[in-house]
């Protein structure tokens, strides 16, 4: 019976395709495409054993050794078929390490196949699986039923595996890798009831395709421009390590000045400058063997991420990355200094989820280092991230049980010789996780939109406060209250402050609301409408933390401020003499435009001097008083004017 062979030629075409796009594609880097590359390789190599099999069964008596070599390695090949795609899928759900701890699935992976290849070697010299008959015509032999049932272990071994491990895979990729078993076994059957139909190869040719179709595409997981995995994938990636318990080690690297390059360097030549980091990226991986998935998130941010059994491996390398990031790079004819740091995290160890472990590297940027390479576990507070996370629920508790708390610290004018004002500043003590730092509360409550009942709260909270007899016997001229940048814009901002005040009949001079450098910058039609109309209703404005940003004294000079606040940076000039000039010159400078100066985190007796030499009016710190309770200010104010 003459064999049907042109579905192995359809499946050879399919395989060779395959593989073509793929390198084509560029994904020839990390664990999953090169299994993927094993795969198609495995298909056509057996695919091109049956063919040459069959083409000599087909001419007839003769060429016993060629038919044995076709054959044997055709059937051998063809049991690793599906133990290649399980261990496909063990990438593809990264549980390869579950495999290696687990003494009874390494049993039951390579028991099978361990049999098969004992009986193909048994074969050579003692026919068991094939044998060729008188006329040299290939022949099932006994013991040649094992080969299904390896094979149907191996099918049932994946579906278990698919099914168990489903949650590290989206729906669409969880058919895709289903697909395989229910087209393997359906072409099994029909070639083991008609044997001149060679369906079996044609099958998982298809199946190769679909998952090149719905799995294997660069678009979700390469970054065009460098090569390396991109953000998704690191996600993906990392969010499916820390679902399966997977130790591994991740080497953060961020180019910090990444934005200024590009502005200089603009597109083509940041693309340069991104894929020469990348080739040194991949080079030190290969040089030092650490078997890591690289990454590019964007943003001058690379990322290598490896199991821990390479952990012996990582700080080399995280060194290499580093002395390589403070050297000069050349690109087109300019040497290029990078500003940036390196750091390695062991997770889940120091780090335990994948949403802190994003937050720490962006937040890699902002943290003071001295070149060397960081660790996590000398930066990482598991309890800010886990109040990062949890930060919009501790925000609309606080909201929904009254806990936001208003504290008040004491300004000191140096002319009058008495505390003259205070600033109210906001407070919130979570049950959990106790006093939480306000630059945090009040940066996540401007992107949720909590701010301005927040703000609300606050501002009624200082009215009440000065419509009380207590406040009227402290003698103090007025409470500064903070507007954030997103209150500023806010087009009832005007209306509510002048409702407040008339609501606890407060006047307007009692108040003085601060905006900040960011703020002041600003030029919405909204924001100076608001100023406008709360300054024509008699209410002082204060610019707080001058010296913090970049500012644009014309933007300043043609606000309505009433009062400039002097960032507590200008306390620490001491006997650096260049910044005592700036210093100078910025007093002489803001008193020249006829503004009040309250200069912020004075703590010492000699800085209280050195200010009042200066000619600042008003001082504000430790120094006198902490920011306190309302109960706790009215002592401490009592108490200094009885002294």
């Amino acid at each position: 019976m003459e064999k049907i062979i042109y579905f192995d030629y359809g499946a050879l075409i399919i395989f060779v395709l395959v593989l073509l796009t793929t390198i084509m594609r560029r994904m020839t880097r990390g664990k999953l495409n090169q299994m993927f590359i094993v795969m198609i390789s495995v298909g056509i190599i057996t695919t091109l054993a049956d063919v040459g099999a069959v083409y000599l069964d087909n001419l007839g008596p003769g060429n016993v050794i060629w038919k044995h070599i076709f054959h044997t390695t055709y059937l051998y090949l063809h049991s690793l078929i599906i133990p290649t795609y399980i261990i496909y899928l063990a990438i593809h759900t990264d549980t390869v390490h579950k495999l290696r701890r687990s003494r009874i699935q390494q049993v039951i992976f390579c028991m099978p196949i361990a049999i098969v290849t004992v009986l193909m070697i048994v074969n050579c010299f003692h026919p068991v699986v094939y044998y060729l008959n008188e006329q040299d015509a290939y022949t099932r032999g006994d013991a040649f039923f094992v080969l299904y049932a390896v094979a149907i272990v191996y099918m049932i071994y994946g579906v278990y595996y698919v099914y168990h491990y489903r949650k590290s895979v989206s729906i669409r990729r969880l058919i895709a890798l289903v697909s395989v078993i229910p087209l393997t076994a359906i072409s099994v059957v029909i070639q083991f009831i008609h044997k001149e139909l060679l369906v079996e190869m044609f099958a998982n040719a298809c199946a190769v395709l679909f998952i090149c179709m719905m799995i294997q595409r660069p678009e979700e997981r390469i970054d065009s421009e460098t090569g390396l995995l991109k953000m998704a994938a690191y996600v993906s990636d990392v969010r499916a390590a820390f679902l399966n318990e997977k130790p591994i080690y991740v080497i953060m690297a961020n180019v910090m000045n990444y934005g200024s390059l590009q502005d200089m360097l603009g597109y083509d030549r940041t693309v340069d400058l991104k894929s020469a980091i990348a080739e040194e990226v991949v080079a030190l991986n290969r040089k030092y063997g650490l078997s890591a998935e690289l990454y590019y998130l964007g943003n001058g941010k690379f990322r290598f991420v490896t199991e821990d059994r390479h952990g012996d491996k990582v700080e080399q390398v995280a060194q290499a990355m580093n002395t390589f990031m403070k050297e000069e790079l050349q690109l087109h004819h300019m040497d290029l200094n990078l500003v940036s740091c390196v750091c390695v995290a062991k997770c889940p160890d120091e780090i335990s989820d994948l949403d802190s472990l994003l937050a720490f590297g962006h937040a890699l940027n902002e943290r003071q280092h001295s070149g060397d390479v960081m660790h996590a576990s000398e930066h990482y507070t598991k309890e800010y991230y886990d109040i990062m996370k949890d930060i919009d629920r501790i925000i609309e508790s606080a909201l929904a049980n009254h806990k936001f708390e208003v504290y008040y610290q004491p300004i000191y004018s140096v002319k009058e010789e008495r505390f003259h004002s205070a600033e109210a500043l906001l407070r919130l003590k979570d049950d959990k996780y106790g006093f939480i730092r306000p630059d945090v509360i009040i940066e996540a409550a401007e992107k949720s939109g909590a701010i301005h009942r927040i703000g609300m709260i606050v501002l009624e909270e200082v009215c009440r406060f000065i419509a009380t007899d207590d406040f009227k016997a402290l003698g103090l001229d007025y409470i500064e209250i903070n507007l954030s940048v997103a209150q500023c814009m806010h087009s009832n901002l005007a209306n509510d402050v002048l409702t407040m005040l008339e609501k606890y009949q407060v006047k307007p001079e009692q108040i003085n609301l601060e905006i900040t450098e960011t703020a002041a910058s600003y030029s919405q039609r909204t924001m100076l409408d608001n100023l406008s109309t709360l300054t024509n209703a008699g209410i002082h404005f204060s610019l707080d933390d001058f010296g913090t940003g970049y500012s644009n004294m014309r933007r300043i000079a043609s606000l309505p401020l009433y009062l400039v606040k002097l960032d507590k940076s200008f306390t620490d000039v001491k006997e650096n003499s260049r910044m005592m000039i700036v210093l100078q010159n910025t007093i002489n400078m803001i008193k020249a435009m006829n503004l009040q100066i309250v200069v912020e985190g004075v703590e010492t007796e000699h800085g209280v001097k050195q200010f009042s030499d200066l000619e600042c009016e008003y001082i504000q710190g430790y120094y006198y008083s902490k920011p306190v309770p309302k109960d706790d200010f009215i002592r401490f104010i009592k108490s200094a004017m009885d002294k």
